[in-house]
Formats: C-alpha cells, sequence, structure tokens
C-alpha cells in the first residue's frame, strides 16, 4: 500500500508539472497569435522564427510534444486510479456535499481538448512539416498570416476553436489551481495565486476564442 501511494503521489506531481509546464507554453502561444489581429507583419516575423529556429524546432518542439502526452496520459491513468479506488460513481450531484461539476469532469473536457488538439496540430503543424520537409517549399516569411486567416474561414472550424476554448477555460479553472496544491505550495501568497490562476484560465481562452472570430469575420479579400 506504501508503494502503491507512492507511486499515486507521484503520478500526481507528473500530472500538476506538465499542466503548468503546458500552461506557459499557452501564454507563449497566446502572445505570438493574439500578434495576428494588432500587428500581422510581427505574427509573420515571430512565426517564422518559431519555424525555422533550430533550438525550437530540434529541442523545444518535442518537449513540448512530449509534455502533451505526458499530461493526458497521466491523466487517463490517475481517473482509472480514482474509479478502482471508489469503487462506485457519484449517484447524483447534491450541490457542494459533491465536488464541482467542473473538478468531476475534468476528463471529460481533457478529452475533448485532446481532440482539439488534434485539429490543431492537423491544421498548423501536419501542414508546416508537409510545407518544410515534404514539399520542400523555399522559405516565405510572409505566408503565416494568411495561412492562418484562411484557417478560419469555414464557420464549422470555428465555432469548433471557440467551444474547445471554453471547455480549456472550464479545465483551466480547476487543474491550474490544482496544480499548486499538488506541488505543495500553500502559504500567504496562496490566495493571489487563485485568483491569478482563474484570471488566467478564463482570459487566455476568451482571448484564443476572440482570435478565431476576429479572422472568421475578417477575412483576406483577394
Amino acid at each position: 500500500m506504501s508503494g502503491l501511494t507512492k507511486s499515486s503521489i507521484a503520478r500526481k506531481v507528473v500530472m500538476a508539472l506538465s499542466g503548468l509546464f503546458l500552461v506557459l507554453f499557452l501564454g507563449q502561444h497566446f502572445t505570438i497569435n493574439i500578434t495576428s489581429v494588432i500587428a500581422p507583419d510581427t505574427f509573420n516575423e515571430w512565426s517564422h522564427f518559431m519555424g525555422y529556429n533550430p533550438l525550437v524546432q530540434y529541442l523545444l518542439q518535442p518537449i513540448l510534444i512530449a509534455g502533451v502526452i505526458v499530461h493526458f496520459v497521466m491523466g487517463f491513468v490517475l481517473e482509472i486510479q480514482n474509479n478502482r479506488a471508489r469503487g462506485v460513481k457519484y449517484v447524483k450531484y447534491n450541490g457542494s456535499s459533491n465536488a464541482p461539476w467542473v473538478s468531476r469532469n475534468m476528463i471529460v473536457s481533457g478529452a475533448v481538448i485532446l481532440a482539439f488538439l488534434a485539429l490543431h496540430f492537423y491544421d498548423f503543424w501536419v501542414h508546416e512539416m508537409t510545407y518544410k520537409y515534404i514539399e520542400s517549399s523555399p522559405q516565405d516569411p510572409t505566408r503565416y498570416y494568411a495561412e492562418t486567416v484562411e484557417k478560419f474561414e469555414p464557420i464549422w472550424r470555428t465555432v469548433l476553436y471557440v467551444i474547445s476554448f471554453g471547455l480549456l477555460a472550464l479545465h483551466l479553472l480547476h487543474g491550474f489551481a490544482s496544480s499548486f496544491q499538488t506541488m505543495g505550495v500553500n502559504n500567504k501568497y496562496t490566495p493571489a495565486i487563485q485568483k491569478f490562476t482563474k484570471i488566467y484560465a478564463i482570459v487566455i481562452p476568451l482571448g484564443f476564442a476572440f482570435i478565431a472570430l476576429y479572422h472568421h469575420f475578417n477575412p483576406i479579400t483577394h
């Protein structure tokens, strides 16, 4: 039992650390993407740098992919472990007597976000790999803005992105703060950390949804 407990704690720590890593990436990703709305030339410059910088491509990108895999695999493992330990699921939701809906359904929001990430990788990462390594197309530092706007022209893709970002907000509202708790952060700064995580969980996904809607309603006319 001692070994099982230590293993469970280790899994939760790995889950928390990978989650915090992905939150940092989310903020960086948003910083770049919001420039597609306010400064398209800057968006092209930053995107080109990220797309061709060897450190980003051959070190940071594999680490990011590994972080995504570890976080979601560990989430599913912990969910299975918790279900076995609990024996029975909640019969019904009794308000504050049970955990909030968000915390009880992290696996659901996580699964939907994972499906969204698959679409996002297909839309941008697979396209980028095809452009550079399969088609061997020449470098074009000005192509990123037009390619991004084009992705949001179909209404179904824009709606799917907005819904996914809404679920991401719900996921972060519980998961971001919980990561600090798992790491044992409990001091005088805890209230400020909890407030920051809530603001972050709402503002960043809302910002991504705004970007998708902005490009849908402001297509490039030729």
